[in-house]
């Protein structure tokens, strides 16, 4: 599981990156190995405890435990299975949705209906429409922005420059946010809100500062006049606003790829936790910890899928659905992190996959419909709608063999 999470998910972080030529493959899967693990092992936990029991109520395996640690070993598989079809296709599928569907599918079977706490699925399942849609109508937006205030500016790289510092601070904020108020959740380090908020603002103006000192070394040209601007592309002035663009992904994919550690090797140590601690105590305690070596399985796992075939979902992401410069796919992952916290902050369920797919697609609508593959966009939402009920399919199909050998 944690192997198809690097392989598949990762792409979330990288894909916009190694697409628009800001970073190489090699280069991407080096940085994204360190700080996934990093996020998984020093902040995995604090998302656990959902992916143990917000799901299915444990309560109603009380009489028999083990039935609880075959079916969470059957949704691993399950999600596995199928999240290693979809990397291979190169198809971004939410690696939530494939654990959700597998647990759902074996509590459902096994414990009856009631045992699924309906509500909590529902909020899931409908980030498939908000998660993209959101992410979308950011990118777009924020295209449009950057193409107005700095492409159609007299001099882009001045426009760039100026707004380089004021947009670190925005990306850094709310990458921030994402990881100080929901990474810091059950971990050694407690804060009150007003010191978090502190920590934002001073990460944010450090970025800020030291923007605004790197950008003011680049050397400005001359004005162009406005009968110019239909070759974007052709002209040396804007090839050094994509370098500038270029290292704020470099910056926003760094700050995703710990976040995304963080929180998604959850899907893979959280159905593994519950299963030791029944294993170990007889018992299913919701607040069990998770052990250290579990995290470090589930980074491990999440870099090896990354540096195997992680690859493939990036290419998907970064060349098959648009054609990113270091702008758009900033753009896109500015759209999908600010997302992200929004809906967070608004307790709505978000598929991060989803988001930014939606956002490099809104990017791409940006351009005109034509800039968009939809052939790949077809397949990729198919693969989207099948996550679920196939997550919880395989699992039925798995838990009956794996009861059967183990019990």
């Amino acid at each position: 599981m944690a192997w198809n999470i690097g392989a598949n998910d990762v792409a979330n972080a990288m894909g916009t990156s190694v697409g628009s030529g800001a970073l190489t493959l090699r280069q991407a899967v080096i940085i994204a190995a360190i700080l996934e693990f990093a996020g998984a092992f020093f902040f995995g936990s604090h998302v656990s405890k959902t992916m143990q029991s917000g799901i299915i109520n444990a309560d109603f395996f009380s009489n028999d435990p083990r039935i609880l640690v075959y079916g969470m070993l059957s949704a691993l598989a399950s999600a596995g299975i199928w999240l290693h079809i979809a990397s291979y296709f190169g198809w971004p599928v939410s690696t939530t949705h494939s654990i959700v569907g597998a647990i759902v599918g074996f509590g459902a079977v096994v414990g009856g209906i009631d045992v699924v706490q309906w509500d909590h699925v529902g909020f899931i399942i409908s980030s498939w429409i908000l998660s993209p849609l959101l992410g979308g109508i950011l990118g777009f937006y924020i295209f449009n922005l950057i193409r107005r205030k700095i492409f159609y500016a007299l001099n882009p790289v001045e426009s760039a420059k100026r707004l380089t510092p004021a947009l670190v601070f925005i990306v850094v904020a709310i990458l921030a946010i994402i990881l100080i108020f929901e990474g810091l959740k059950n971990t050694r380090f407690h804060f009150n809100d007003f010191e978090k908020g502190s920590l934002v603002l001073l990460l944010a103006l450090s970025g800020a500062v030291i923007s605004y000192f790197l950008v003011k070394k680049i050397s400005s040209s001359t004005e162009l006049s406005l009968e110019t601007h239909h070759d974007i592309d052709s002209h040396a002035e804007f090839l050094k606003v994509e370098k500038i663009f270029g290292y704020l992904q470099i910056m926003s994919a760094c700050m995703m790829a710990f976040a995304h550690g963080a929180n998604d090797v959850a899907n893979a140590i959280g159905p593994l936790s519950a299963a030791v601690a029944i294993l170990t105590t007889g018992l299913f305690a919701v607040d069990a910890p998770v052990p250290s070596w579990a995290l470090a399985l589930g980074g491990t796992g999440i870099v090896i899928g990354l540096a195997s075939w992680g690859w493939r979902v990036i290419e998907t992401i970064g060349k098959k659905i648009t054609e990113l410069t270091p702008t758009r796919g900033f753009a896109a992952e500015f759209g999908a992190a600010t997302t992200i916290v929004l809906a967070s902050s608004l307790g709505m369920p978000i598929s991060t996959t989803h988001t930014l797919v939606g956002a490099v697609l809104g990017v791409g609508f940006a351009r005109g419909l034509e800039a968009v593959n939809l052939t790949t966009t077809r397949d990729i939402l198919i693969s989207w709608v099948v996550t679920v009920p196939l997550g919880a399919l395989l699992s039925v199909l798995l838990f009956y063999p794996i009861k059967a050998i183990f019990g």
